[in-house]
């Protein structure tokens, strides 16, 4: 790609508003690079199907992603990370993390309420096992609602008074600009994340050395390290425990004992049992290198703590919410 060849760069994305916003970050970063870009939607399986998430498999959404990857209708992926698979594909490479969005669970609530205001019965619409099974571990006795659909499908459930309120990932509102209709920004002690929530992963088949380089110019070093953490605990966790699994990693400073600032990676995980009967959590603090390893040591903790046995768990108790 010198300045004599004008080949445009073609960045694949799903269609929704939410993932062509993201895409469009991603082209003008790359054209702020140099390079000629432009986005070409694909259409996957999940986009096709009203079936929950846990029934389709999440990886519907990005497989289509690298088919076209791999056949050459597209140069680049841009994928929401907490999407993609833990095992590595050798065809490609994650060449960017850009900067993350705020990794925290959003609460979009009618009346303005807040997640501790919502009365017993109230109806929470939400997407992911893990969401449900925090919601339920708080003990508010709310009706937990399986909710599929773009951004503005789900809020408006809200706003129709189909549903009390939904539980929705705050760095899908920010990039449409719809933070106006949040009521509360979950702190993660009371709902962790899903690993990698608010980050992208930009990819490209491994060998394409100049424009791995080029995209290279989007990473962020701090979200790669604590991104790196999170999904190396959920690898850690899918061999032996499936229950719904949150985490969150951020880099943090620390001073040694001769006054030298340097800087660490935090991170705190938690299994839980769908139901809500149990939640077993841990943290762990250690060096910004080797993050993946830090996940999952914090992992094989959780575990002997117990995650394990939170797997035969897997339906809500008689007379509770319906498994999501």
């Amino acid at each position: 790609m010198s300045g004599s060849d004008k080949r445009v760069v073609r960045i694949g994305t799903r269609g929704s508003l939410l993932a062509t916003t993201q895409a469009e970050t991603v082209r003008q970063g790359l054209i702020a690079a140099g390079l000629d870009a432009e986005l070409v939607i694909v259409k996957t399986a999940g986009d096709l199907s009203a079936a929950p998430v846990q029934e389709i498999g999440v990886g519907v959404f990005t497989a289509a992603l690298r088919e076209a990857l791999t056949d050459g209708k597209v140069d680049v992926a841009v994928h929401s990370y907490k999407d993609l698979p833990t095992a590595p594909d050798e065809r490609f490479v994650i060449a960017a993390i850009p900067p993350r969005e705020d990794p925290r669970d959003a609460l979009v609530a009618r009346d303005g309420l807040v997640l501790g205001e919502l009365p017993t019965g109230a109806t929470v619409g939400t997407s992911a096992p893990r969401r449900a099974a925090q919601l339920r571990a708080l003990g508010q006795g709310l009706d937990i609602r399986p909710l599929r659909g773009n951004l503005d499908t789900r809020i408006g459930k809200v706003a129709s008074g189909e549903l009390d309120a939904v539980v929705v990932a705050r760095a899908g509102l920010a990039r449409i600009g719809r933070l106006d209709v949040v009521t509360e920004a979950l702190d993660p002690v009371q709902l962790l994340p899903a690993p990698a929530q608010g980050a992208l992963a930009v990819e490209c088949r491994i060998g394409e050395t100049e424009l791995i380089e080029k995209i290279g110019t989007l990473d962020d070093p701090n979200t790669r390290a604590a991104v790196q953490a999170e999904r190396g605990l959920l690898a850690e966790l899918e061999a032996g425990c499936t229950a719904p699994v949150g985490a969150i990693a951020e880099v943090v400073e620390s001073i040694d004992e001769d006054g030298r600032v340097f800087d660490e990676l935090s991170v705190r995980g938690c299994v839980a049992a769908i139901d809500g009967s149990d939640t077993i959590r841990a943290s762990i603090v250690g060096s910004t290198h080797g993050a993946e390893e830090l996940g999952r040591d914090l992992a094989r903790e959780l575990l002997d703590l117990g995650a394990r046995d939170l797997v035969a768990v897997t339906e809500p108790a008689a007379g509770g919410a319906p498994h999501v």
